[in-house]
């Protein structure tokens, strides 16, 4: 099995001694070139790319999206399909290439986030804007984004999906152009799909595996999606953590009641919330649900030795963030991706800002999600919360409560899992033969060995897909770190974007 260990000594050696790589890599310089100038055409396209709103539940637009991309397909060569779901469709593509022994399967997203344009700074968040920069250091605004002679390397563009993952569709395609432009091609196979329904946990993508089995056959997959490490260093992902959610509700009258008429009587329920909250996690990251790290193995010295080669950039990332310190201070942030974690992602009780009023809330409501790792399972996370509720003295429910409920409990929590399964978490060995062949044609290109990161932090909702499949994958990941994704004024660097399209000309290279 791909997840295989490998003996430690070929390990170490192999993180000591880079792989072997041509002394100059002739291809690179070609790219750079072609990329310098397409500028316009690579940005134009983006832009059209972007314009199309894509939320996931937004079923006419995402079908306009998935058109546009199986017709970007069609012009680089590619037999392309619209591939029918129970849900969104997927867009399909394979590319043979004469006399390749290996089949490559690409996976990219092209749904985004839900949007509110209210915390946008600009009037539609799927009509991008070109900026100078970041907004928080005073970027200008470059109109007539589409028709500029010349991109600098620092501008951006602001747009849903910009980063998450339209931009590296489009590094992907401006590659395939660089290299035909060239007189090259693709040195393996391959196989595209793109997911329009990532955002909501890919839910009709296991699925399709037995519709379309033949078409999804690969050696290997690679993700393009996801950001590159904070140093922007070339960088290759091995792995990524899945995702339990889960919405708390703790209830308390009926309706709201005047909180003068009968505060200090009727119990409120958002202060019951937060105290139930701070009895599963306190302010220093430690987690008291029984149970919670019971599944985890312990990383071998060779794990240890990947995590630990990774650059530390966490005191500058908590400057980027405007954060004293991490909950924990004797955990690096690469470590921290090593275990599960319980977030609270969002809190709602009543009405606050102008709309508040002075009353006692019905109820109260936590939204949380808990990042898993190989070893831990969602639904077995989800009932160890479940029984720290109950320890703490609540009547667990799956609905709201009835009256015959609300007179016999004091204390009523309702926990439910509204979106779907759970996503597991996936692993890939550095040292596989794939693994070893992208980690050398990145070397190649940039002249150093990329920043290996053993798993990321988030999550991308594909491994019972590769499971399934049984293939090992990787992310090669091109977006800058700080590009707001999933949430307002979400951005993509340009010179990421134009160097995203030399890393995957050379990958589509590789040896």
């Amino acid at each position: 099995m791909f997840m295989k260990r490998i003996a430690a000594p070929l390990f170490l050696a192999l993180l000591l001694f880079p792989l072997p790589v041509n002394a100059q890599d002739t291809l690179r310089p070609k790219v750079e070139a072609w990329t310098a100038a397409n500028q316009k055409a690579i940005v134009g396209e983006f832009l059209d790319l972007l314009a199309i709103p894509n939320v996931a539940a937004d079923r006419p637009n995402i079908e306009k999206n998935a058109a546009f991309l199986k017709t970007m397909l069609e012009k680089r060569g590619f037999k392309a399909e619209l591939l029918p779901t129970d849900g969104n469709p997927l867009v399909w593509g394979e590319r043979l290439m004469p006399g390749a022994t290996t089949t490559v399967l690409i996976y990219c997203q092209f749904d985004g986030q839900p949007v509110n344009p209210k915390g946008w700074a600009q009037v539609n968040p799927f009509t991008p804007v070109l900026r100078s920069g970041r907004l928080d250091e005073g970027a200008r605004e470059i109109a007539d984004a589409g028709n500029q002679s010349r991109y600098e390397n620092d501008w951006r563009v602001y747009a849903r999906s910009a980063s998450d993952a339209k931009g590296p569709i489009i590094a992907f395609m401006a590659a395939l152009d660089a290299l035909a432009a060239q007189g090259l091609g693709p040195t393996v196979n391959l196989r595209v799909i793109m997911d329009g329904e990532e955002e909501i946990s890919s839910p009709n993508l296991v699925p399709a595996i037995d519709k379309y089995r033949d078409k999804l056959k690969a050696d290997f997959m690679l993700v393009f999606d996801g950001p590159m490490h904070f140093t922007d260093q070339p960088t290759l992902v091995f792995g990524a953590r899945g995702i339990q959610t889960a919405q708390l509700t703790v209830y308390g009258p009926k309706s709201g009641v005047h909180s003068g008429n009968y505060g200090n009587w009727i119990p409120n329920p958002a202060l019951r919330l937060a105290h139930l909250l701070t009895s599963m996690k306190d302010d220093r990251g430690n987690i008291f649900v029984s149970g919670f790290f019971d599944d985890l193995v312990p990383l071998t010295k060779e794990e240890q030795d990947l995590i630990a080669a990774v650059p530390n950039e966490d005191a500058r990332l908590l400057k980027v963030f405007g954060v004293a310190k991490p909950e924990r201070d004797d955990v690096s942030l690469q470590m921290a991706f090593q275990k599960p974690t319980l977030n609270i992602r969002g809190m709602q009780s009543s009405f606050i800002g102008n709309d508040a009023r002075t009353i006692i809330p019905d109820r109260a409501v936590a939204e949380l999600d808990i990042r898993l790792v190989k070893e831990t399972n969602g639904a077995r996370m989800l009932e160890r919360l479940r029984a720290h509720i109950v320890k703490q003295g609540y009547h667990v429910v799956d609905s709201d409560p009835d009256d015959a409920t609300r007179a016999r409990y004091t204390h009523i929590a309702k926990l439910s899992s509204p979106r779907r399964a759970a996503t597991a978490a996936f692993q890939t060995s550095p040292l596989l033969p794939e693994s070893r062949r992208v980690i050398a044609a990145l070397e190649r290109v940039w002249g150093e060995p990329p920043v290996r990161i053993r798993t990321a932090g988030g999550t991308v909702p594909i491994s019972q897909f590769i499971e399934a499949l049984g293939f090992p994958a990787m992310l090669v990941p091109i977006v800058n770190f700080d590009n707001n994704q999933h949430e307002e004024n979400e951005n993509l660097r340009l010179g990421n974007l134009f160097r995203g399209v030399v890393t995957y000309a050379c990958v589509l290279r590789m040896q």
